[in-house]
């Protein structure tokens, strides 16, 4: 009996679960559906990396004697079609959890009739729903969630079937799109399951050990870059997490924040859009259409550590990680400005984009989401600019208005007897624009 293996997020051959099921009953058909109500939102960077691993996966199918048969159009209708086509006995896929996947697998279903969709394994190493309270709640805070998480545990990775499974080729495929323009100087990492695979085996090799002292270092460029092969399934994280040990905890503990925010994403999936926390819903913000919003999004704010990771937004589809915190506070409470719109213009330009870790890690930051992050924590952009890049060696990285400036004094090229001409001036005072921060939370909160 054919049947169908649907790739979304899981564009690998190895540790596949859903391959292991649709191999069972005899030849496969690899699918994807290019469905524009996912393309639209996101931004060329992220588009042109699917495309590439798409392109990969395709390689590697053919390396097995089979193909990767592309459709485009509503899953609803392309799916079904196929399977009409080939006289398909079911349609195999890795579960989805995010708002619209799961409204469109539930509609495919439906549409499929009497051809099961056989939901197996996720993007996940423990699947949304698997970890909750005794009482069957689901964890709101991280801590406790991730204490359960480990004692729960997750499978170790599926063996590998790829050369043994009967692919099947020859059926009818539109072709895979030339990648959209990208902004000048823009230069993506390596598409595929081979290029996610070494680059992992590189850094479990090298940086990996200094992961725990050094991750908050964007001057350093310590982080293992794994997220965007993450997001689009080129590696599951229990791959990963098979060859962590016992001094990687640290590392083990973001695989899980992935995990967790996947499950409030799954649980209370209008958080995408609105607040986690409606008691800050009522805040008073300033507009977005400002020219303080596109001097953030610009990188001309005057403060250097802001723009330097705004730019390397911009420039590589990517930012470190303790930067999305500092440029996230800095809109939110600095500029005053509602964390939906930060949150989109990081799901227009990010290669990682994925919903549920971006949509929830602003709102930690704003203050109206999970966990314990208060609402009265408001970085300040000089200090963690001085904390976490010492040098000064990130800034100058990204901005080069300031690389004549040397040491830690380009943080605050404001003092400086001769600050750059053509450098702008900071466009707010940071310790005003705190107090108002909190003035308005604190009246939200009555």
């Amino acid at each position: 009996m054919t049947t169908v293996l649907w790739f979304r997020r899981d564009l690998r051959l190895h540790d596949h679960p859903a391959l292991h099921e649709a191999a069972k009953d005899g030849p496969v058909i690899a699918l994807f559906v290019l469905d524009q109500k996912l393309l639209k939102p996101a931004g060329a960077p992220r588009v042109a990396f699917l495309y590439r691993s798409l392109r990969a996966l395709d390689h590697d199918l053919r390396q097995h004697g089979g193909q990767l048969v592309i459709r485009r159009g509503d899953p609803v209708n392309a799916v079904p079609k196929l399977v009409k086509e080939v006289d398909a006995a079911a349609v195999h896929v890795s579960g989805d959890f995010g708002p619209y996947g799961t409204r469109r697998d539930e509609a495919v279903d439906d549409a499929l009739g009497d051809v099961p969709l056989v939901r197996t394994g996720s993007p996940y190493a423990v699947s949304p729903g698997r970890v909750t309270k005794d009482d069957g709640e689901v964890y709101k805070v991280y801590t406790p969630y991730y204490r359960t998480w480990k004692r729960h545990g997750w499978h170790s990775p599926a063996t590998s079937i790829a050369g043994r499974v009967d692919w099947m080729s020859g059926i009818d495929s539109v072709d895979i799109p030339a990648d959209p323009a990208l902004p000048k100087g823009l230069k993506l990492p390596e598409a595929g399951e081979d290029a996610a695979r070494k680059a992992w085996q590189k850094y479990r090799k090298g940086e990996l050990s200094g992961y725990g002292d050094d991750r908050d270092r964007p001057d350093l460029d310590a982080t293992s870059h794994m997220s965007v092969y993450l997001k689009f399934g080129a590696l599951h994280p229990r791959t990963l997490l098979a060859d962590l040990g016992q001094g990687d905890e640290t590392y083990r503990g973001e695989l899980a924040w992935r995990d967790f925010y996947a499950t409030i994403l799954a649980t209370w999936p209008d958080s995408a859009r609105d607040y986690f926390n409606p008691e800050l819903k009522g805040m008073d913000y300033a507009r977005p259409n400002s020219k303080a919003f596109e001097a953030w999004k610009d990188g001309r704010t005057g403060f250097p550590i802001v723009d330097a990771g705004m730019r390397q937004l911009l420039e590589q589809g990517w930012m470190h990680n303790r930067l999305r915190m500092i440029v996230a506070s800095f809109l939110v409470k600095d500029l005053h400005i509602e964390w939906q719109h930060g949150a989109r213009h990081f799901m227009r330009h990010l290669v990682d984009g994925d919903l549920a870790s971006n949509q929830h890690g602003w709102q930690w930051t704003a203050g109206t989401g999970t966990d314990a992050a208060p609402y009265f924590r408001i970085f300040n952009p000089v200090t963690q600019g001085q904390k976490f890049d010492p040098k000064g060696d990130y800034v100058r990285r990204y901005v080069p208005e300031l690389r004549d400036i040397e040491g830690k004094a380009v943080h605050t090229p404001w003092e400086l007897d001769a600050p750059p001409a053509d450098y702008p001036s900071p466009i707010v005072d940071h310790k005003e624009e705190r107090k108002v921060a909190l003035e308005r939370y604190e009246q939200a909160r009555r």
